[in-house]
C-alpha cells in the first residue's frame, strides 16, 4: 500500500488508500509551488492610504502589472480544459453575409441568418448540423420558436416557419417586410417590427394575429424584450426608447435616454437592467423597474452597434469590428473592460450562450464563439431550459408549457399589479355616481294612430307626440334616481365593531 497526501479544505492529511479509490485526485507539490502566487501584500508597511489603494487594486489583476483586457482568445484556449476549449472557434461563411444569429433558451442549439439567404440550424456543441438551406432571397432576421424544432425567418416580404430539417411549414402574409423578430415563450407570440413602423404579436400556438399596431415612428430597426414582464422595447432615432404591450395602442411608457439618435439597445434575464447606446459614443445604463437613471454613464471610442448582457450582468459592446466584455458595470463604474476582441469584418449581431461561458458573434464573413470566463450561470433549473434534454423530454415540456401558457391579455408594465384586489377609489365612485345622473334619456318614436278624415290635425299630433316624451322623460329621471340611491347607500362604509356603541340618529 502506498501513501499520498490528500488536499481537503485546505489541510494536508496522509492516509492509506487505494490509487483507484474514489474521491479527490492529490495534487503534486512542485504544481502547487509552481502556480502559487504567495501569501499577497502584507499592508502593515504601508504608511499612506493612497500606495495602499493602489497595491490593493494590483492585487486584485490578474498578476502583478497585467490586466484582463490584454489575454487574446488564444491564451484562453490554451489555459482552459479540452472541453472548453473546443467551444471556442470559428465559421468561414464568406459569400452570403452579414449574418444575425440566436442560441435557444437552454443555449444548445444555434440558429444563422445570412443577409443574402444563408439559412443554418446546428447543435453547436456537437457541431451536428440540423438543416441548411438557401432561401433565395434578402434574410433580415431569425429567431427560435418554443421549441428547436422550429425557428422563423424573416424575409423580403414574410416570415417563414421552417422546421429542423429545413421544410417551410407556414408563410405568414400577414406580418410584412418586417426587421426584427423576438420570442415570448411563456406567451407564445412571436413579435416583431417592421419597415412600415407596425409592432405585431403572432400567437404560434394557434396561427392568429393577436395585434398589431402603427407606433407612428417611422422604420423600426432595434428590437428587444423585457423577459421579466413580456413588452417590447423598441429604441428610435429621436433618442426615447418606447414600451409596448398587445393590449395598448399607446406606448405604456416611454423614455427619453439620449439626445442622439439610439443605435442599440437591450435588457437583461431579470429584467433589472437596460443599456441603451446612441450615435454620439454614449453607453447608459438604466433601473427598467423604476424608469429612473442612468445609474452609469460611459463615454465609448465609437458608437455602439450591438449591446448583449450575459447571465451575470456582464455587457458585451459590439463597435464596428471591436467587441468589449465589461463586467460589474451595472452597479458600479467600471473602469475598464473586462475582455477585448477584434474582428477581420465588421459585426451583425452577438448574444451571450445560456449557461455557458461563450459570447456568439455574427460578423460580415461568418461567425466567431468566443470564451467569456464567469459570464454564464452555471446551475440551470431542468425543468425550465434543460440543456441536456431528450426527445421525450422536449416532448413532454412542449404540452406542459402549452397547459400554462399565459394570455397576453397579462402582458403589463407591473405584472405584480395582477395580484392585487380591485377596490374603487372615492374619485371613482364619484364619476361613475355622475355618469349615471348625466345620463341622456332615451328617444321615444312616437307613431301617431290613423284617425279619419278631419279628426285630428298637425297640430294636435305634435301635441300629443311631446306629452307622451315628456312623461317618458320624468319616470327616467325618477328610475335614474332611485337607483343613484341605492348605489350610494351600497358604497357608505360598513359598521365595525364598536359602531353598536354610537347612538342611532332618529
Amino acid at each position: 500500500m502506498g501513501k499520498f497526501k490528500r488536499y481537503f479544505n485546505g489541510t494536508e492529511e496522509n492516509s492509506d488508500a487505494k490509487p483507484n479509490k474514489k474521491g479527490k485526485v492529490p495534487i503534486p507539490k512542485e504544481l502547487l509551488k509552481k502556480y502559487d502566487r504567495g501569501d499577497g501584500i502584507n499592508k502593515k508597511g504601508i504608511k499612506t492610504n493612497i500606495h495602499q489603494k493602489k497595491l490593493e487594486k494590483k492585487e486584485e489583476e490578474a498578476d502583478a502589472g497585467e490586466t484582463t483586457t490584454q489575454f487574446t482568445q488564444r491564451q484562453i484556449r490554451e489555459s482552459v480544459d479540452i472541453t472548453a476549449a473546443t467551444k471556442s472557434f470559428d465559421l468561414h461563411l464568406t459569400d452570403f453575409g452579414p449574418y444575425r444569429m440566436k442560441y435557444t433558451r437552454n443555449g444548445r442549439h444555434m440558429l444563422l441568418g445570412g443577409k443574402r439567404g444563408h439559412v443554418a440550424a446546428f447543435d453547436w456543441v456537437t457541431k451536428r448540423l440540423h438543416c441548411e438551406i438557401n432561401v433565395m432571397e434578402s434574410v433580415h432576421d431569425v429567431s427560435w420558436l418554443h421549441i428547436e424544432t422550429m425557428f422563423a425567418v424573416a424575409q423580403k416580404d414574410w416570415i417563414y416557419i421552417y422546421d429542423n430539417q429545413g421544410i417551410e411549414l407556414h408563410c405568414i402574409k400577414k406580418l410584412h417586410r418586417v426587421t426584427r423578430l423576438e420570442f415570448l415563450p411563456y406567451h407564445f407570440l412571436l413579435a416583431s417590427c417592421s419597415d412600415m413602423g407596425y409592432l405585431s404579436w403572432l400567437d404560434v400556438s394557434i396561427g392568429q394575429l393577436v395585434s398589431q399596431y402603427n407606433t407612428k415612428l417611422g422604420r423600426l430597426t432595434m428590437l428587444t424584450q423585457n423577459p421579466w414582464n413580456a413588452v417590447l422595447c423598441v429604441g428610435h432615432a429621436k433618442g426615447v426608447v418606447s414600451m409596448w404591450s398587445p393590449n395598448s395602442r399607446d406606448p405604456l411608457a416611454k423614455m427619453l435616454c439620449h439626445k442622439a439618435p439610439l443605435t442599440a439597445l437591450h435588457i437583461d434575464a431579470k429584467g433589472q437592467y437596460m443599456a441603451t447606446a446612441a450615435s454620439n459614443r454614449e453607453l447608459k445604463i438604466w433601473d427598467v423597474r423604476k424608469l429612473e437613471g442612468p445609474l452609469q454613464e460611459y463615454k465609448l471610442i465609437t458608437a455602439a452597434n450591438n449591446l448583449g448582457f450575459s447571465q451575470k450582468n456582464m455587457l458585451a459592446v459590439g463597435m464596428g469590428n471591436v467587441v468589449e466584455v465589461y463586467r460589474d458595470c451595472c452597479a458600479t463604474a467600471a473602469k475598464r473592460p473586462y475582455l477585448r476582441h477584434r474582428f477581420v469584418t465588421s459585426i451583425g449581431n452577438l448574444n451571450f450562450c445560456p449557461y455557458e461561458d461563450v459570447l456568439g458573434v455574427a460578423t460580415s464573413k461568418g461567425f466567431t464563439s468566443l470564451l467569456v470566463p464567469g459570464s454564464g450561470e452555471p446551475n440551470f433549473d431542468a425543468l425550465e431550459a434543460n440543456p441536456f434534454q431528450t426527445k421525450s423530454q422536449r416532448r413532454e415540456g412542449e404540452v406542459k408549457a402549452l397547459l400554462e401558457k399565459i394570455q397576453p391579455e397579462l402582458i403589463t408594465l407591473d405584472p405584480t399589479s395582477i395580484a392585487e384586489v380591485d377596490v374603487p377609489t372615492l374619485k371613482d365612485k364619484v364619476e361613475a355616481k355622475q355618469k349615471l345622473l348625466h345620463v341622456k334619456a332615451p328617444k321615444i318614436n312616437y307613431e301617431p294612430r290613423n284617425k279619419a278624415k278631419g279628426k285630428g290635425g298637425s297640430v294636435k299630433m305634435a301635441k300629443n307626440k311631446k306629452i307622451v316624451q315628456e312623461q317618458a322623460k320624468k319616470e327616467f329621471i325618477k328610475s335614474t334616481k332611485e337607483l343613484a340611491f341605492k348605489v350610494e347607500k351600497k358604497q357608505k362604509k360598513e359598521f365595525g365593531v364598536f359602531d353598536r356603541f354610537i347612538s342611532k340618529k332618529s
